[in-house]
């Protein structure tokens, strides 16, 4: 008996094997027409490569060889899609998004790393949480969070000066623009200090949020079970099993969490508490209760009781707002200022329009500074060549007809303009390519050209009905599930740039490289330390410093 028991469930394992090997491998799919790289390896397909530190070369590769639309291979030899395809993202992120969702993997990871927050909700749900945020995130409340920004750069400023005071000295910008971000999204969004940037003092919530990403991006190919994962045990449980299991980048995950949940739960509960104790108390906290938290626990305390978001999303909210304030912010503006410093023709002209505005109006209040030509082309063109986060991804909830702009041509030689996508498939949406195609933005589109954005665009540009929120880039995605804040980051951008470049000349003191998946961070070339790091030249030339 035991023995027929055993002989039948060896031969349901290896039907089930071999139903995936049919399934995976062997039977016919509608992408095996769309061109692509061989697969690199059985189990894990192109993954390494698309999502390697340094994969550059191989994302231009695709690009340039296969074009917009280009299948790669998964996991188990599954089939993705590579997309930037005008009229297929706009598709995806708008027309049909309701059958394009996170995959499951990116989502139950996102549950685990910020709670239930916009990153880790899906539908209605999503939906529900974004209304109760949008009112926060409009341009009434930026216009308040001016004299903030400009506060917490004036102190950037003057730490910086007062290393530089005594001659030109190499500066690592990253450590304190990453300092600077947290701070700015802390007071702002908080309605929390946690960083009075002071020399020698660097909050372990900052190293936290820094190393997040790299650390997320080592477990890459483990993420894709975790969907598995989270069904077994309870969360103790599967807690013990990471502790015990001999992985350090799970261990290194795992701290990073932790002090991340530490940190998240006891500014929320000092928050809360302050609401609870009424007005007065709320005004002697950091930002007097205009911070964004502040404003949302207050619209959803009002809210009538089906709207309301219970804490848990409330906390999730808020450790997902720090994390995508901090950690693009410093990015792009490491990213920016590193470009002024190899174009000093470029800093320069930046230097001289923000010190003419000043002449002219005194201190600069929003609009003006929003409004600044050059300083607005500098930061759209460093966003649109350089984008923080490469790609995004998605998954089709059902079989789904994609259409392209363009038609392309597939392996049988037939010319494709739609493509049917099978259910379960997943698609990366790749931001880079897609604003750096040169069939819409020019053969110089991968230049760093400022003034590209100082005269009309060209009708490749206006008439590629680009589905992004931000000027026809797909820096900050589109739809409804694009970046909420990109008005917070835009401005958080421009209030530090200008008073950087007002004191200080900047130049590179060391060739840098920047690693690609997740959200690109800045190593020196050559180092054998593995620390994110943009060192710098940084040489005073204004009296703003004390």
């Amino acid at each position: 008996m035991t023995s027929t028991v055993t002989q039948g469930a060896l031969g349901c394992a290896l039907l089930s094997l071999g139903w995936l090997v049919w399934r995976k491998w062997l039977a016919p799919n509608p992408l095996d027409n769309i061109p692509g790289p061989p697969s690199e390896s059985w189990w894990k397909g192109n993954i390494a490569q698309v999502f390697d530190a340094h994969a550059w070369d191989f994302h231009q590769m695709m690009s340039d060889r296969y074009g917009t639309i280009v299948k790669i291979r998964g996991m188990f030899g599954s089939r993705r899609l590579i997309v930037s395809d005008p009229k297929a993202m706009h598709h995806i992120v708008i027309k049909d998004s309701s059958a394009w969702e996170e995959s499951d993997e990116f989502i139950e990871t996102n549950k685990l790393v910020f709670g239930d927050g916009l990153l880790a909700t899906l539908g209605d749900h999503h939906r529900k949480q974004r209304k109760m945020l949008n009112p926060v995130f409009s341009i009434n409340h930026m216009r308040y969070m001016v004299p903030v920004f400009k506060e917490i750069s004036t102190n950037l400023r003057d730490a910086i000066a007062a290393q530089v005071k005594g001659g030109p000295r190499e500066i690592d910008m990253l450590e304190w623009f990453t300092r600077t971000a947290l701070e700015l999204v802390g007071q702002s969004g908080l309605g929390y200090s946690f960083d009075s940037l002071k020399e020698g003092f660097v909050n372990p919530y900052s190293n936290a949020v820094k190393n997040l990403m790299p650390s997320l991006f080592k477990l890459v190919v483990a993420r894709q079970f975790v969907k598995y994962v989270v069904k077994i045990g309870t969360p103790n449980f599967r807690r013990f099993i990471a502790r015990i299991t001999p992985w350090k980048a799970l261990h290194e995950l795992i701290d990073i969490v932790e002090v991340m949940d530490k940190t998240s739960n006891e500014v929320f509960d000092a928050k809360k508490k302050a609401l609870a104790k009424g007005d007065e108390a709320v005004l002697q906290q950091v930002g007097r209760g205009k911070d964004i938290m502040s404003v949302l626990l207050k619209a959803n305390m009002n809210a009538a009781e089906e709207d309301r978001l219970p804490d848990s999303e409330l906390l999730g909210q808020m450790t997902t707002l720090v994390f995508a304030a901090m950690d693009t912010t410093s990015g792009a503006l490491s990213r920016t200022l590193l470009l002024l410093a190899s174009h000093p023709e470029a800093q320069e002209r930046l230097r001289e329009e923000y010190k003419q505005a000043k002449a002219e109006k005194g201190e600069l209040d929003y609009d003006d500074i929003v409004s600044l030509p050059y300083l607005d082309a500098v930061c759209r063109e460093t966003l649109r060549l350089h984008p923080p986060a490469t790609t995004v991804g998605r998954v089709a909830r059902k079989d789904i007809i994609l259409p392209f702009s363009t038609t392309i041509k597939g392996v049988d030689g037939a010319e494709l303009h739609e493509t049917l996508i099978p259910k379960n498939t997943d698609v990366t949406i790749s931001i880079l390519a897609a604003n750096r195609n040169r069939e819409v933005w020019g053969e110089d589109a991968l230049e760093w050209k400022p003034d590209r954005w100082l005269k009309p665009l060209p009708s490749s540009v206006t008439e590629a009905q680009i589905p992004g929120v931000y000027s026809h880039l797909m820096t900050f995605l589109g739809g409804g599930r694009a970046c909420i804040g990109f008005k917070f980051s835009q401005l958080e951008m421009k209030i530090v740039l200008t008073l950087m470049v007002e004191s200080f000349r900047f130049t590179p003191s060391k060739e840098i490289i920047w690693t690609l998946p997740g959200v690109s961070a800045p190593r020196v070339k050559g180092s054998r330390s593995l620390k994110f790091q943009l060192p710098m030249n940084v040489e005073l030339i204004g009296a703003g410093g004390n």
